[in-house]
């Protein structure tokens, strides 16, 4: 009996068309995974950036109560403070709602070329900056240290951008100034 050799090409032409198919189906899924890798790295980034942001504003803060130029207290409303210095706030604003409407912006974060902000916000002109504003601080005085009259107890609250006004990290420290010297009581939460 001889083979009939003609039944047998069209199924070597109609698995290699399936293999094709399913190849191209894996190699679009990978590009498609690919895409959300880069994003969530991205994304990650631009959150560590924001952080870094506040963390800069905070330590300032700290540097500066330390520094003994705590000043006289103010009720810290809007509008936000531009100045080289911090400013003690009486009362302690709404943190929750963001932007900050009030506090004191950190200038020398932005004063180095390499951390710029974006300028014109608003506007159809918007030029190209590392982050979306200038990080924000609180400072406020929360009374006397208890069972030390000696000692003050100050509360900083510090905000940071990223590249845009949806990636924001806010931290938080307690400072005590007096009786020997400034100390950390505690701090470091974040959140965004």
């Amino acid at each position: 009996m001889k083979s009939q050799p003609y039944a047998q090409r069209g199924i070597a032409l109609v698995t290699a068309m399936l293999l094709l198919i399913v190849v191209t189906i894996m190699a679009l899924s990978m590009f498609r995974s690919y895409g959300t890798q880069e994003r969530i790295a991205g994304n990650t980034r631009d959150k560590q950036r924001a952080l870094n942001a506040a963390i800069s504003a905070q330590q300032f803060a700290e540097s500066w109560l330390a520094g003994g130029f705590a000043t006289a207290k103010i009720n810290c409303v809007a509008p936000l403070i531009t100045s080289n210095v911090g400013q003690v706030c009486s009362n302690l604003p709404n943190l929750n709602n963001l932007p900050w409407t009030s506090g004191v912006v950190y200038t020398q974060f932005t004063s180095n070329p390499v951390n710029g902000v974006v300028n014109n916000v608003n506007s159809a002109t918007q030029t190209a900056g590392s982050y979306y504003a200038a990080p924000i601080f609180y400072i406020t005085d929360l009374g006397t240290y208890a069972g030390d009259a000696t000692k003050e107890v100050y509360q900083i609250d510090a905000l940071g951008y990223g590249a845009t006004a949806n990636t924001v990290a806010i931290v938080e420290s307690t400072f005590v100034i007096g009786g020997g010297g400034p100390s950390q009581l505690g701090g470091g939460g974040s959140g965004g």
